[in-house]
């Protein structure tokens, strides 16, 4: 089992437990040591940091917030080279945020967190990690986010594929895709970013997709070398292009003006007028509202379908053979690796893992109809844990909605230090509450009700990934907690 050298004592209880070492668990990171606690540890299962940033490392990828505002408020960027960095950029800014605020010493990497257990008699959690180690701690912090888990099709002989198979979020970089037959399974955000960087090098491009995505133009022109100068003389022309980048996102992520939606689905029948095949630009053109599904954008991908190498394919898959993938017309198209570009286990949230809170409730019982969270940060039933990028928290930047939970957080350990608190239990009743109204309101976000399939809901029909407000609204709502909202539990009775 590996862990940093830097930690002398991996197995000593700890106040504080960060599980994940991604843009929330760094953040977590840097508020505790900004209140003088170092008594943290953050564990990641994986041999780096960055988080999804670390994994995904396709050809292409980047993010689709512009990256002034994809970045920590207290540790603006002046070097981003473009609006939207890519993925070894974004990764060499959290790495360098570790070093800058001094989080190594805390880091356990290659350290994968199995299962975590609340006490009820010592009011700790008891974290079960790597092969046969407990690590405890009062408060334990989940940072792992939405995107963790790839899924694979449910396809038949998906097992039997000959060829070379792996996930987007996986990508072999071993692998040499020069000449090959590729069939790329899946159409949405990480296909749209790599697709046109492996279409060149390919011998043949199967794009099988399920159904069309609105994909917008990008203004994504790099900065000049006097642009970045600039930044770094003058850190406030920073601040003021990321505020100037907020006052334009916030405002459209409710999807509530009907000129906007409008306005953007132009932009995307523009942009997919690029397309020279009429009968391939109607399989492109959406069926569904923007904003139905995640909104993209590209100006390179729609050009990728003028090439004489790549075939879209909207046939549905019946099976996958040893050497190939056959589709509902009957037909085989023989191939040398299957890319599936199909995604996470969105809504799983900490239910991936085995968690197990008071009385011994386990959080897959206790989130039966689908994950709920108080303000997605705390879940009845589970003292002292808290979740970044929960249910409900995803729109904008997700970098500032986990300032906004991490901040939330900060405050109730004050809290808890401050008036001498073991433990604190959102109420059954405010979480209910809460949750109904949240869902009252998702209910009456018209685009997401236009019954296309995407990764927002479960199978009960609730959506549990969206918070449906602006980013504004969501600070306003967590910019102090509710003591009233909230059970303190005493030592005595932590049990009860």
């Amino acid at each position: 089992m590996a862990h940093d050298a830097s930690d002398p004592q991996p197995g000593r209880s700890r106040r504080v437990a960060i599980i994940g070492a991604g843009p929330g668990g760094i953040c977590t990171g840097v508020r505790l040591l900004e209140r003088g606690h170092d008594d943290f540890v953050i564990l990641e299962k994986a041999p780096g940091v960055g988080g999804t940033w670390w994994h995904n490392r396709y050809p292409g990828a980047e993010c689709d917030i512009k990256s002034h505002l994809y970045s920590f408020s207290f540790a603006p960027n002046a070097a981003w080279s473009r609006s939207y960095a890519r993925q070894p950029e974004i990764k060499t800014y959290l790495e360098e945020c570790v070093r800058r605020f001094g989080l190594e010493p805390h880091l356990r990497l290659g350290t994968e967190v199995r299962s975590a257990r609340w006490d009820d008699a010592s009011a700790k959690w008891r974290l079960a990690v790597g092969d046969d180690e407990v690590v405890e701690a009062d408060v334990v912090v989940s940072a792992l986010g939405m995107f963790g888990a790839p899924v694979a099709p449910d396809i038949p002989g998906l097992d039997t594929f000959a060829g070379t198979i792996f996930h987007s979020a996986r990508w072999d970089e071993d692998h040499d895709l020069g000449g090959e037959d590729v069939a790329v399974i899946g159409s949405a955000a990480s296909a749209v970013q790599f697709v046109p960087e492996i279409a060149p090098v390919v011998g043949r491009l199967y794009l099988y997709q399920r159904s069309a995505n609105w994909v917008l133009p990008k203004e994504d022109d790099p900065f000049t070398p006097e642009q970045i100068d600039a930044f770094r003389v003058d850190t406030d022309t920073v601040l003021a292009l990321r505020d100037s980048i907020f006052a334009t996102v916030d405002p459209n992520l409710t999807f509530a003006d009907p000129e906007r939606r409008a306005a953007a689905e132009a932009a995307g029948l523009s942009n997919l007028a690029v397309v020279e095949d009429p009968e391939v630009r109607r399989k492109l053109t959406p069926d569904m509202p923007f904003g139905c599904k995640r909104p993209l954008a590209s100006n390179v991908y729609y050009p990728t379908f003028n090439r004489p190498n790549v075939e879209l394919v909207v046939d549905p898959i019946v099976e996958v053979t040893a050497n190939g993938v056959v589709t509902a017309d009957g037909r085989t198209r023989r191939v040398d690796t299957i890319i599936l570009a199909t995604g996470f286990a969105t809504t799983k949230f900490l239910g991936a893992l085995d968690v197990v809170g008071r009385g011994g409730l386990h959080i897959d019982e206790a989130w039966a109809d689908g994950p709920q969270a108080y303000l997605g940060i705390t879940t009845s039933g589970f003292p002292n844990l808290f979740m970044l990028y929960g249910p409900n928290t995803n729109n904008g930047s997700i970098i500032y909605m986990i300032e906004c939970q991490v901040d939330y957080v900060m405050q109730l350990l004050d809290r808890m230090d401050d008036e001498g608190i073991v433990a604190v239990d959102v109420k059954r009743d405010v979480m209910d509450r809460y949750n109904a109204a949240l869902q009252e309101t998702l209910a009456g976000v018209e685009v997401w009700q236009a019954g296309c399939h995407g990764y927002y809901r479960v199978p009960s029909g609730r959506i549990v990934t969206q918070w449906p407000g602006s980013m504004s609204e969501y600070r306003a709502r967590t910019r102090e907690p509710d003591p009233e909202a909230f059970e303190a539990v005493a030592r005595a009775t932590a049990s009860t």
